[in-house]
């Protein structure tokens, strides 16, 4: 499949781009901008402006409803909508709370329903992180380990569609936690988490004559049913937050460490404990212009005792808000350990803010125990660039447009809210 010193220099070889390409850029930053404008949004454009209005007093609370009409690799071509509220408390130093529900069909007949919340309440004394979703869905499985996928210059005839597995299953996802503040941005709470798949449709699988599956074979080999399994646990989280916006960051960071423990409860599931890492920082790159932030995401998913089935392994596109991994179709990379790294930079176009970009690169690693195939040993890298329009000034709420390529992998993006 390639050579594994290769892809680590591939990966290593984007990063210095995209840092050689922001420093050279940095130089001319303070020189050449100081943030004078007044912001605007895009829906102003449209709005008469009246001389005698007396200005009226800034809400703290925003709704927003987008419909989606766009494409996905792992959809394909999809409409529906999503609704967005976005608020905080009274005093000055409260910070901004979010929920979202959306419902989205996909020309491959998948329904999506997800609401997720993300909410500080009483002072940012009391956090409350949700991931709550109802799918009928379908997606295709590639194998586990970052190494299924060669570079072209390894494989040049390579095609993802012969390693490609299609199937169809529904998801219920119940993930709740509740934190408390024991110091200024640090929080501490448990969590309940509920993970069943069930009508499992392995539409490769010909168990009669022979013809198995990385899905079948994986959960006989560790005692899982194939056709309906179950995952419920409970979490310890811990949570530090000094960022200044959630919904879109100019400075601080953000880390939480969430260990889950799934008991031994039904007969098709097995004792297991999964630790998730989380890291994000934001730096502000310019002295006169706060709009111009230097961006980080790392995260990493591992199996640290027992096994899950294979649905529920670690895997691209599954964070809370689906976003990690653009450039690639979500669940193309799953291994029982995983690590991915985002990196960004976000800048104006217009001085108003209406108008912003974005230059991102990010990198995944998944690990294969049966294939001997472990973290770092194999990087797969993608890049894009993106549009953001300006929707609401207090709470900075961009409509994100992205477009991003991988190896042998494209995909464009349409959502409300930074990618992290």
């Amino acid at each position: 499949m390639g050579c594994p010193s290769k892809n680590i220099l591939k990966g290593i070889f984007f990063i210095g781009v995209f840092l050689c390409t922001f420093f050279s850029a940095y130089a001319q930053i303070d020189e050449n901008t100081e943030n004078t404008c007044e912001p605007k949004t895009i829906f102003e454009i449209f709005k008469k402006k009246k001389l005698d209005s007396i200005p009226k007093k800034s809400k703290d609370n925003f709704f927003l409803f987008i419909p989606i009409i766009g494409s996905q690799p792992a959809t394909g071509f999809m409409y529906g909508a999503v609704t967005q509220y976005t608020f905080k408390g009274k005093g000055a130093a409260d910070k901004y709370s979010i929920a979202n529900l959306g419902v989205t069909y996909t020309e491959k007949k998948q329904l999506m329903i997800n609401l997720k919340n993300n909410i500080l309440l009483n002072g940012n004394k009391f956090f409350l992180s949700g991931d709550f979703r109802f799918y009928v869905f379908s997606q295709s499985n590639y194998g586990l380990g970052t190494n299924i996928v060669p570079s072209k210059k390894a494989d040049e005839n390579f095609d993802i569609s012969s390693i490609e597995e299609p199937m169809n299953y529904n998801y219920l996802k119940f993930h709740q936690s509740a934190s408390f503040a024991l110091s200024k941005n640090f929080y501490a709470g448990l969590g309940v988490n509920i993970d069943w798949y069930s009508s499992v449709e392995d539409l490769n699988l010909d168990i009669e004559n022979g013809q198995f599956t990385y899905h079948y074979n994986y959960n006989i080999k560790h005692n899982f049913d194939y056709l309906e399994y179950f995952i419920n646990g409970v979490s310890l989280n811990l949570v530090y937050d000094s960022r200044d916006n959630q919904i879109n960051s100019r400075k601080g960071w953000y880390a939480n460490i969430n260990y889950r423990v799934n008991p031994y409860v039904f007969s098709n599931q097995n004792y297991s404990n999964v630790l998730f890492a989380e890291y994000r920082h934001f730096v502000q790159v310019s002295r006169k212009n706060p709009n111009y932030v230097l961006g980080f995401w790392l995260y990493g998913q591992f199996i640290t005792k027992g096994q899950v089935p294979y649905l529920n392994l670690p895997a691209l596109g599954w964070d809370q808000r689906s976003r990690s991994g653009e450039g690639y179709k979500q669940g193309l990379y799953r291994g029982e350990n995983l690590v991915y790294l985002s990196t960004e930079f976000r800048f104006p176009i217009t001085c108003n803010q209406m108008l912003g970009a974005t230059v991102f690169a990010n990198f995944i690693s998944t690990s294969s125990r049966a294939e001997n195939v472990h973290l770092f040993e194999y990087i797969q890298p993608a890049a894009g660039v993106g549009l953001r329009l300006l929707i609401d000034k207090k709470s900075r709420t961009n409509l994100v447009i992205d477009n991003a390529w991988g190896t042998r992998s494209k995909g464009f993006y349409l959502n409300a809210g930074e990618t992290f």
